[in-house]
């Protein structure tokens, strides 16, 4: 089975997991063991900091 390379850095996903509040089954359970909600609301919130990032960009 081949493995996917992941998008986000490792630190930016423990970043959001925290802010998400879900870190904790993250170290528990690795990410394997997070629910499809919070991997679904995770790329939700990753999306909008890239979008409020490319529009400060824009601004400049």
């Amino acid at each position: 089975m081949s493995r996917r390379r992941s998008t986000m850095s490792e630190q930016f996903k423990t970043e959001l997991a925290k802010d998400l509040g879900f870190y904790d089954t993250v170290q528990q359970e690795g990410w394997g063991g997070i629910r499809a909600k919070d991997a679904g609301n995770m790329v939700k919130r990753a999306i909008q900091i890239a979008e409020q990032a490319a529009a400060r960009q824009q601004q400049q």
